[in-house]
């Protein structure tokens, strides 16, 4: 398509400003290179998009479990007061290797926890509506495995921002600051939500960069194992890995169950997230948008094809501003489903129709790949985990297995 060039020269502008940026960290590291062309960069491996509040847990610590896409040499933590009300206060921050086990718990490998600083101080305030990353923290992180980011709140801070659907055990220890402790001991209550800790970036020897997956609830992961890492950014991941190491992008999943395009709905809509979910992150390089279906059939339902349109029309000239290209994922069926009508049916295949006609980039034809071929409005019986909406293992496999590799290099 005619902008893809632009884009690719976009691109490389933005590459070529991140390695003089990163040069002064790099430094800080022995044995790094200095030089632009190869110095390392720093890559989102893992997200979690602010998508409401819960009540405070003052005095807790809460032990985080993130699973990393690629590794690095180093990492940086995003933590977030996005959403809250009051300024949030932050005594301690840790990252470290969560210890195997059957099950895994909330203990960490010996001699990999590491404490985080903001500036050189092991306390932050985030103001309201703000986000905030750590210093460069020295942890050789693996791809592929899980990290234990714990934080204490030593107040409440008002209203927590987290990620509600988290589809993983976390852990707290209720009383003291115990985000050092490398035993699991005293965390002995368990949530299945991500407190304030919204992105891990690694530092790489390569410049390749995170792909971002914008979407609501099919991306969030629900209909999905709990635990297993099976959401379809997961799973794109997974087929990454049969390329070299230092040819990986980091996939980095900013899906929020109930999350609108046109609308706020749970969490701020598409477009008003654009930015801080995708947009800011860490060699950001393309964004896979699935966002629609809760338009269709939510309160108030969008009804206008055109609306859709300019929305995607919206995301597509943001990203581009920013070096990153976008493909645009079609809407998947959901009959039989409670909010299924005849009308939305046809509104379904109005926007799939544009969105194939070159609204974006490239086009991942998820309504192809899970659409049942004797009832192209529902999804196969097999991918279905019961609600006629969501997909179980094997559609989020399936949803991961229609995108076309190449277009991921724009």
């Amino acid at each position: 398509m005619s902008h893809l060039p632009r884009t690719r020269r976009a691109r490389r502008r933005c590459l070529a400003v991140l390695a003089l940026t990163v040069m002064s960290t790099a430094a800080t590291f022995p044995g790094a290179a200095a030089r632009p062309e190869t110095a390392p960069h720093w890559t989102g491996t893992w997200e979690a998009a602010p998508s409401g509040t819960a009540p405070a847990l003052p005095g807790a610590s809460i032990r985080n479990v993130v699973h990393t896409s690629v590794g690095g040499t180093a990492a940086r933590i995003r933590v977030s007061n996005r959403l809250g009300t009051a300024p949030l206060q932050l005594d301690t921050v840790t990252v470290a290797l969560q210890l195997p086990g059957t099950p895994a718990g909330p203990g960490a490998v010996p001699g990999s926890l590491r404490i985080a600083t903001f500036s050189g101080a092991t306390s932050v305030t985030v103001p309201v509506g703000q986000d905030r990353v750590t210093d460069p923290v020295r942890l050789r992180v693996p791809a592929d495995a899980n990290l234990l980011v714990t934080v204490h709140t030593p107040t409440g801070s008002g209203p927590a921002t987290y990620h509600r659907t988290a589809l993983q055990t976390n852990y707290l220890a209720r009383h003291g600051n115990r985000a050092a402790d490398t035993s699991g001991a005293a965390y002995t209550t368990t949530v299945s939500h991500w407190y304030y800790v919204t992105g891990i970036d690694v530092l790489r020897p390569s410049a390749e960069g995170s792909v971002v997956a914008l979407g609501d609830s099919l991306t969030d992961g629900t209909g999905s194992s709990f635990g297993a890492n099976r959401r379809w950014p997961d799973l794109l991941s997974e087929r990454l890995r049969a390329l070299p190491a230092d040819r990986r992008p980091g996939i980095l999943n900013a899906g929020i169950s109930g999350n609108r395009l046109l609308l706020d709905g749970v969490g701020p809509s598409a477009l008003a997230r654009l930015d801080a979910d995708v947009l800011t992150r860490a060699g950001v390089r393309a964004a896979i948008v699935l966002e629609g279906v809760n338009d269709l059939k939510g309160a108030p339902p969008q009804t206008d094809p055109a609306a859709f349109v300019r929305a995607y029309r919206r995301i597509v000239a943001r990203a581009h501003a920013h070096g990153v290209h976008v493909i645009g994922a079609t809407l998947t069926p959901f009959g039989d489903n409670r909010d299924w009508t005849p009308a939305r049916e046809g509104l379904r295949h109005e926007v799939n129709a544009l969105i194939r006609s070159g609204l974006f980039d490239g086009v991942a034809d998820f309504d192809a790949a899970v659409r049942d071929p004797h009832r192209p409005d529902r999804i196969r019986p097999a991918y279905d985990p019961g609600d006629h909406l969501h997909f179980n293992d094997a559609g989020m496999k399936a949803l991961a297995d229609a995108i076309d590799l190449e277009t991921l290099d724009g």
